[in-house]
């Protein structure tokens, strides 16, 4: 059997990132990175490039601290999206500067984990070969997934579609059937109202393809959508998330991680702060509404958005198009429907309000499912892992009713503006449980039962097997649109937990779990330990905050969220020891939006402080 030190699931952004750093501090240790797409990128994995597809981002926010994505080399100019094949061409560019792409194995699929005993630990994958028959046993001594959230998309059953006749497929699939998108195609069908949804429209009805848009009248409505720069001084949508006053109005459980929490006690804590909260709310929100300008047109009048803008979190989305979008439904390219699919018949999609869509295709943005694509075994350890599952039953190692009753206590009572959830739907109901569509998948985005992805810092199990044996962790697996600044705190945090380095102000140390002596030097210890209960309590806190915080996105089944981006990296760095503010005055610091030149350094930093060793 093959030994690998650390096995690597995804190659997508997070997944190059984390090989990278972790083969620049351990050089001599062997490495693999397993990818069962045909080419490295994960969404920008050339198979899921369809045309017109590009970043919600601008130049500057999304790529690596250290390898500039300069035009010269990737013909990108500041203040303009990235496309697709850039994306793919930068990503496989970054692998090959660094060192790794040699250690990416393509179309080879891990099926199974099996964690083994023992104070060592480790994992024994069974990893499918490029031919889809051959299976071999590999043992990895530690595992991190980076398969983020999008990386298995779900497709409910539509009765009747096994007499529809004509493509039926979902969006993650774009590409390969991209023959929609040419010929003779006239009209096409697209489900759905989150970004992707608007992503497949525009792809269409650029085209002159006549598109009938479904958006679901159960659902949570059609997602926020801004341009990139807003606000009557047009400023950078981008930036404004990262600037360090705007924060502060965003209740954030973690939020004290940034120095500041007397001012976030003040907004939050106090009813004069909490009114000027909500005018900050209100303003961002109605200064969307008035640039899209929805009210314009009947049809237009129906992507308002159901939910407030403080409540919705990565799902408030960028317009990203090269021309107008709302003129391709004013011209009439796109007719909006809000109706729920009942059912299908030969090249027709059946709605609830009784409407018969003649279509030549099915577009459908159904989401994700919401478990990783690996089964990880004995049976039962995902609810060690801190992975979804079903709360019945017994042994729940985390989350707890007791655990969660108490989470919810003290985010209330930090802050109760949330006691005040918001409306978004009364008619709404999970999409397999609407008529005319179901599903026998158990790992379903509508599993209403499932807990939560409750991982410690939304990255490491909260048990203490895995606190002590060390050998497993989660990058990426969190939706924002800060992955750009994010990506190598993440990847050193990780770094830092793998080698048993992280302060005990932070978790205990593995080797004093298994009884043995740290590798930590002493003076980076902290003053004071923190139990495998306070790790667990707090993972719990943060899993549970999304639920109240986030009603309109996903928070109450994964981390989910926008201004409290630079508070997370904040606690990461702060964690590991390093610098949290790295502006060069107190009012650059309150003022300025954070980029990816501010933290520029903080691999050297790291490898400083913990006698590491870089290797370029």
């Amino acid at each position: 059997m093959e030994t690998i030190d650390l096995v690597i699931i995804g190659s997508g952004l997070y997944g190059l990132a984390m090989a990278k750093t972790y083969h620049q501090f351990h050089p001599t240790l062997t490495l693999a990175i397993f990818d069962k797409a045909e080419t490295i990128g994960g969404v920008w994995a050339q198979e899921r490039l369809y045309d017109g597809l590009r970043t919600n981002n601008l130049k500057g926010t999304y790529e690596y601290l250290d390898y500039p994505m300069s035009p010269e080399l990737f013909g990108v100019k500041p203040g303009e999206y990235m496309t697709g094949p850039t994306m793919h061409t930068y990503l496989s560019s970054y692998a090959e500067a660094f060192g790794i792409k040699d250690k990416i194995r393509l179309r080879h699929t891990v099926l199974e984990a099996a964690h083994q005993g023992g104070a060592e630990g480790g994992w024994v994958l069974t990893v499918e070969g490029p031919d889809g028959m051959t299976k071999k046993k590999v043992f990895a001594t530690k595992m991190v997934l980076a398969t983020g959230l999008t990386s298995e998309a779900f497709l409910p059953d539509f009765k009747g579609q096994e007499t529809f006749g004509a493509p039926l497929f979902h969006s993650k699939e774009l590409k390969k059937y991209e023959g929609t998108l040419e010929g003779e195609t006239k009209v096409v069908t697209v489900l759905g109202g989150t970004k992707s949804a608007w992503d497949a429209v525009y792809a269409y009805a650029s085209k002159g393809i006549k598109v009938n848009w479904v958006i679901r009248e159960s659902g949570h409505g059609p997602a926020w959508m801004a341009p990139s720069f807003v606000t009557p001084f047009k400023l950078w949508l981008e930036a404004l998330v990262h600037t360090r006053i705007l924060t502060w109005f965003s209740p954030c459980i973690w939020g004290a991680a940034d120095g500041y929490s007397l001012i976030r006690r003040f907004w939050h804590g106090t009813a004069i702060g909490r009114a000027v909260t909500d005018a900050f709310w209100w303003a961002l929100g109605s200064d969307v509404k008035t640039i899209n300008k929805y009210s314009s047109h009947p049809e237009t009048k129906k992507l308002e958005p159901w939910s407030p803008a403080m409540f919705v979190a990565s799902s408030f989305s960028i317009l990203n198009f090269p021309s107008d979008f709302f003129d391709l439904i004013r011209k009439g390219t796109v007719n909006i429907h809000i109706a729920d699919i009942t059912r299908l018949s030969p090249k027709t999609v059946h709605l609830s309000n009784e409407s018969q869509l003649a279509t030549e295709a099915l577009c459908c943005v159904t989401g994700w499912k919401h478990v990783p694509p690996v089964k990880f075994l004995p049976e039962g350890i995902e609810k060690e892992l801190g992975l979804p599952h079903s709360p019945d039953g017994d042994g729940e190692p985390t989350f707890t009713d007791e655990m969660v009753t108490r989470a919810d206590e003290e985010i209330l009572s930090r802050f109760p503006r949330l006691r005040n959830q918001p409306v978004i739907n009364k008619r709404y109901k999970p999409m397999t449980e609407t008529e005319g569509l179901s599903t026998s998948d158990e790992t379903n985005p509508q599993a209403r039962r499932l807990t939560p992805w409750t991982l410690y810092r939304f990255m490491v199990p909260p048990s203490p097997r895995f606190l002590a044996t060390r050998d497993i962790a989660f990058i990426g697996c969190f939706s924002s649109f800060s992955s750009g600044l994010a990506v190598y705190p993440q990847a050193l945090w990780i770094c830092a937990f793998l080698d048993d380095k992280l302060p005990l102000s932070v978790m205990p140390s593995g080797k004093t779990l298994l009884g043995g002596e740290s590798k930590l030097k002493k003076e980076t210890m902290g003053e004071k330990g923190k139990t495998v209960e306070q790790v667990r309590y707090e993972t719990v806190l943060q899993a549970r905050f999304g639920k109240w915080r986030y009603p309109a996105g996903h928070g109450h089944q994964f981390p989910d969220f926008v201004f409290d981006a630079l508070p997370y990296i904040d606690s990461m760095l702060g964690d590991l020891g390093l610098e949290i503010h790295r502006k060069r005055s107190w009012w650059a610091e309150m003022a300025e939006p954070y980029g990816l030149e501010d933290y520029k350094d903080i691999v050297s930093e790291y490898a400083e402080k913990y006698d590491g060793m870089v290797c370029a």
